[in-house]
C-alpha cells in the first residue's frame, strides 16, 4: 500500500453523469490488481472530509484510471479537477479477482460496475462475454473498449433503450443455459448494486458455477480499522463470521456472503 500525491494527467466526460480520471500514480499503478480500489482525498473539500473509495478501472505505464459517476458533493467537486492538479491517493487496497481461470469467464456489470471488470478483462488471457445492464442507454458505458479487446458484449436496459429490455439477469440466464448446453464450465465476475449481486449469486448456485462478487460498502478508512464496512460471511464449514469489505474484500465468492 502506498500514499502518494498524484498528478491529474487527463480528465474527460464519458457521458453527462460519468467521467474518466487519469492520474500519474507510480507504484500504485504498477502494483494494482483487478478488483482492488484506491482512496482519494478530493482537493477543494474541507480538511475534515473523508476520503472516497474508487474501483481501479485500468492501469497503464504508471497511470491510474478511475471511472466514476457524479453522485454527490464529493464527486461534484472532483469533476472540477484539471490536468496539472494533484490528488492524495492511498492504494492499492483490498484483494483482487482470481486471474488464472480454466473455464469461460462471464463478466456481469450493473452500470458503472464495469469499472473493475474492464481492468480484469485486460488481464484475462481467455476472452469471454460481458453482460451489462442499466436503467437506460445512458448507463451503458465503455462497451466499445471491451469489444476492441475481443470480448462479446450483451446489453440489457430496463427501459429498452439499448440492447434487450429487462434486467441484466435476463441475458445472463441465456448465457448460463448456453454454457450448460455445451457441457463446458464458466465463472462469473460481478460488480453492481447489492440486489443484482444477490440475484447473480443465486443464478450461479443454480448452475453450479462460482461467482466472484465485488461488494460496495461505505468505506471510511479503507484499511480495516474503523469497522464501517462490515459484512456477515460464511466459512466453508457453515459457521459465520463478520469481515471487513475493505480489507477482507471487496471480492468474495458468492457462497461466502450471508445476505
Amino acid at each position: 500500500m502506498f500514499d502518494f500525491l498524484c498528478e491529474v494527467i487527463e480528465h474527460d466526460e464519458v457521458s453527462k453523469e460519468y467521467c474518466l480520471l487519469k492520474l500519474f500514480a507510480g507504484e500504485i499503478a504498477h502494483t494494482a490488481r483487478p478488483g482492488q480500489f484506491v482512496h482519494l482525498r478530493i482537493p477543494g473539500l474541507e480538511q475534515g472530509s473523508l476520503r472516497r473509495p474508487f474501483s481501479i478501472f485500468n492501469t497503464d505505464k504508471g497511470l491510474l484510471w478511475i471511472l466514476y459517476k457524479s453522485v454527490g458533493r464529493g464527486t461534484e467537486v472532483m469533476k472540477k479537477l484539471e490536468p496539472g492538479e494533484e490528488v492524495k491517493v492511498i492504494g492499492p487496497l483490498g484483494n483482487g479477482f482470481p486471474l488464472q481461470r480454466e473455464v469461460e469467464s462471464i463478466l456481469v456489470a450493473g452500470g458503472y460496475g464495469v469499472a473493475p471488470l474492464y481492468f480484469l478483462a485486460t488481464r484475462l488471457k481467455r476472452k469471454g462475454v460481458l453482460v451489462v445492464g442499466g436503467r437506460s442507454a445512458d448507463d451503458i458505458l465503455v462497451t466499445d473498449m471491451f469489444v476492441g479487446m475481443g470480448w462479446r458484449v450483451v446489453v440489457a436496459t430496463v427501459d429498452g433503450s439499448s440492447g434487450v429490455k429487462g434486467l441484466v439477469t435476463d441475458p445472463l440466464l441465456d448465457e448460463l443455459k448456453r454454457v450448460e448446453a455445451t457441457g463446458g464450465g464458466c465463472e462469473l465476475f460481478v460488480c453492481g448494486p447489492d440486489g443484482m449481486l444477490r440475484a447473480v449469486g443465486e443464478l450461479a448456485r443454480q448452475y453450479g458455477c462460482k461467482a466472484w462478487l465485488s461488494l460496495d460498502k461505505h468505506m471510511v478508512c479503507g484499511v480495516g480499522a474503523c469497522l464501517a464496512c462490515v459484512q456477515k460471511l460464511r466459512r466453508s464449514d457453515g459457521s459465520t463470521w463478520v469481515g471487513r469489505v475493505c480489507s477482507d474484500g471487496p471480492i468474495f465468492e458468492a457462497g461466502e456472503i450471508v445476505w
